[in-house]
């Protein structure tokens, strides 16, 4: 029986749900059935015999060459919008070149050109899926079945060598030519058949060439394991940053030459010369696209796709610069700060690729290797039953996670990063627990304790330092996702603030182990246990993380007290209560239990005695001041870190003076307007104090 089916009714099977309807297509509907669309052709057989893409491009030789270039520069355009999260099909292999190899065999440039292409963004693929870090950008992957295996790929270097051997020779014909003051073209085989334009079109095609060759030996050394291929990938990487030099160079000669006389900007151009590349088709490939509603993909202009791979080309540049210090505090040093530039999907692939391979840091140092050095234990290393220990085991893995995390853009750094503390801390009471169990309660360093002792003792302190630099990387990443509204910024900086005091407290517990292990290996002294505690200089990065804790907390107590007094920086809200957007900011810290006995009643507390009075008592951004000269010295050789004393500097004198108006003014004067910006650091807000 045939019943007609009315405007919101459905045909379904009896397991049908909701759920399940949110990933459901819906058949001849335009915006989610890719099938359903008319324009365009339905193959790419009917678009060549339409014309789409002929082969030369022009009968006319120099049109042909200005064709060829347009065609290689709008390709260009597309990688880079394909690197930025989109679909092969819907950028690189929307052109009929490249999806019909075979018909451009008798072009040399242009099928050394998209020979290597295909060849680099297969390797990129590889390298991409090596790492999973496209779960983020899940489309980037997908091959759709586009022919991106070609026979003879791996010849592409040679014959791209080729080409640009020939193209050299004319190029250097031309100039010799112009120093003889001849105009004849006989004695080579000149590009096209204007003697005038020759030079000009040599030195645009050469670069772009130069250009592909280089990037994919960038691609192919990185991929070396254990980071062989690094030092040459650095050469390539300033080869291929002076060629794209050398193609904006070349910008202004091609448009010369174009036909076009009044254009709609530079700005949505994807060629250098203005010029609209033949042999595309954004339709195409659409029918492919069936795993996923279709979506308009706006490709870049040429001039982003230069400034997209010039950054790539520096973030690369700086992976290619790491040392491989299998010192673990460096390497989370080292990505946190490669981090801080934003960098797009390909090179944090590359980054974790380099750092874990075959479950190893850089292919060469087990991890519970490199957790023994962090242990300060070198008599350990390589040890058989250390490393077959379930703890040492577990925390390697974990460490393993972390690093690939790390490599995760910010949003799912995050996310990831709060779901991976309820396993660190799970491991550190699993550790603490068969401490008392096979030890006691006994905490302090002895002098008569056995290695397996002290090596329980220092796995705990070190997994719980750990933990606790996760909080307080977790909690920082909220301000630059924009997750906390200036009525949270009390909590939150109450919260960093308790965080970074358990930091440096395991910090310097780890450091007083480490200094321990050194005095055994010399003289055994009486007492030096007791010793140990008042002689041990901390280290900078200690009195680094003493600045965040008297940021964190004169913040937290100066919007505290101006909640209190001027009652500011109070939203209610009809949704919800403050006690659960507590919970929601810090759910993930409270299951976990970081720290432990902490709750949203402590920060109620805490905020209830803030008074203003007390933040001047204290003058937190005062004290910072003074650690700060210390500090210069001793980073003297580093200027990343130089740069963040500065900011530091610059937020604690800001709130100072800010502190000072405030108090002087009265914070209950109904006058005052105190405002948070972070102008002088990412993290760390300045109060702006004005008067209406």
């Amino acid at each position: 029986m045939l019943v007609d089916l009315q405007d919101g009714e459905l045909v379904h099977g009896e397991n049908f749900s909701l759920f399940a309807a949110m990933s459901a297509l819906e058949i001849m509907d335009p915006k989610m059935d890719s099938g359903i669309e008319r324009s365009g052709y339905y193959s790419i057989d009917e678009a060549i015999e339409d014309g789409i893409a002929p082969v030369p491009l022009s009968l006319d030789r120099t049109l042909d060459i200005q064709r060829t270039l347009d065609v290689i520069d709008h390709l260009f355009s597309c990688e880079a919008t394909w690197h930025k999260g989109h679909t092969l099909a819907q950028t690189v292999f929307t052109c009929i070149y490249l999806m019909k190899m075979e018909r451009i065999s008798s072009h040399a440039v242009l099928n050394s050109f998209c020979r290597i292409l295909r060849a680099t963004c297969n390797s990129v693929i590889s390298v991409v899926s090596t790492a999973r870090t496209h779960e983020e950008e899940d489309l980037f992957t997908m091959s759709f079945g586009l022919p991106l295996n070609g026979e003879g790929d791996d010849k592409c270097l040679s014959v791209l060598n080729s080409v640009e051997e020939t193209i050299s020779r004319q190029l250097r014909a031309c100039k010799s030519q112009a120093l003889s003051k001849k105009k004849t073209l006989e004695e080579f085989e000149s590009l096209q058949d204007n003697p005038e334009l020759e030079e000009g079109y040599c030195r645009a095609l050469l670069c772009r060439l130069r250009f592909r060759k280089h990037f994919h030996h960038v691609v192919t050394c990185m991929r070396k394991p254990q980071g062989r291929g690094l030092d040459l990938a650095r050469k390539h990487v300033t080869s291929c940053l002076a060629e794209l030099s050398s193609m904006l160079k070349s910008q202004e000669f091609l448009k010369s030459q174009s036909d076009i006389t009044s254009q709609k900007g530079d700005e949505s151009c994807t060629t250098a010369s203005g010029c609209r590349p033949i042999g595309f088709d954004v339709s195409l490939n659409s029918r492919l696209l069936s795993p996923a509603p279709p979506r308009a993909v706006q490709i870049l202009a040429w001039s982003d796709a230069i400034r997209y791979f010039e950054k790539l080309l520096h973030d690369l540049d700086i992976i290619c610069a790491l040392s491989l210090d299998p010192v673990l505090e460096n390497v989370l040093h080292f990505i946190a700060q490669f981090q801080k530039s934003v960098p797009d999907l390909v090179p944090r692939a590359f980054l974790q690729t380099l750092l874990v391979q075959d479950g190893k840091l850089y292919g060469r140092d087990l991890f519970c290797d490199v957790i023994s050095r962090a242990l300060s234990l070198p008599d350990i290393i390589g040890d058989k039953e250390f490393q077959s220990n379930e703890f040492v085991v577990q925390l390697g893995q974990l460490v393993t996670n972390l690093l690939k995390i790390l490599c995760t853009n910010t949003a799912w750094q995050r996310r990831k990063l709060g779901k991976s503390l309820q396993d660190w801390s799970t491991i550190s009471i699993q550790l603490e627990l068969a401490l008392k169990r096979e030890f006691g309660e006994t905490r302090n360093v002895l002098a008569d304790e056995n290695m397996c002792m002290r090596v329980s003792k220092q796995l705990l302190v070190w997994s719980q330092e750990h933990t606790y630099w996760i909080a307080s990387r977790f909690l920082i990443l909220g301000f630059e996702l924009d997750l906390y509204s200036p009525s949270e910024y009390c909590m939150v900086y109450w919260y960093m603030h308790v965080v970074f005091i358990k930091l440096i407290e395991k910090m310097q517990l780890r450091i007083l182990a480490s200094n321990e292990n050194s005095r055994r290996k010399g003289k055994k002294k009486k007492d030096h246990s007791k010793d140990s505690v008042r002689d041990t200089p901390f280290p900078s990065s200690c009195l680094l993380l003493q600045c965040y804790v008297l940021l964190s907390e004169g913040l937290s107590m100066l919007l505290a007290a101006l909640r209190k007094e001027s009652k500011s920086f109070q939203s209610p809200s009809i949704f919800n209560t403050e006690q659960e957007r507590f919970m929601q900011h810090f759910d993930l810290l409270q299951k976990a239990q970081i720290p432990e006995c902490i709750t949203y009643y402590s920060f109620k507390e805490a905020a209830a005695q803030a008074h203003m009075a007390d933040v001047m008592k204290y003058n937190f951004f005062k004290e910072i001041q003074k650690i700060i000269p210390s500090l210069k010295g001793s980073f003297a050789s580093e200027p990343e870190k130089l740069a963040e004393l500065r900011q530091i500097e610059q937020v604690a004198e800001h709130n100072r003076i800010a502190l000072n108006i405030i108090n002087h003014v009265g914070a209950s004067d109904p006058k005052l307007r105190v405002s948070f910006e972070f102008t002088h650091h990412p993290h760390f807000a300045v109060a702006v104090v004005k008067r209406s």
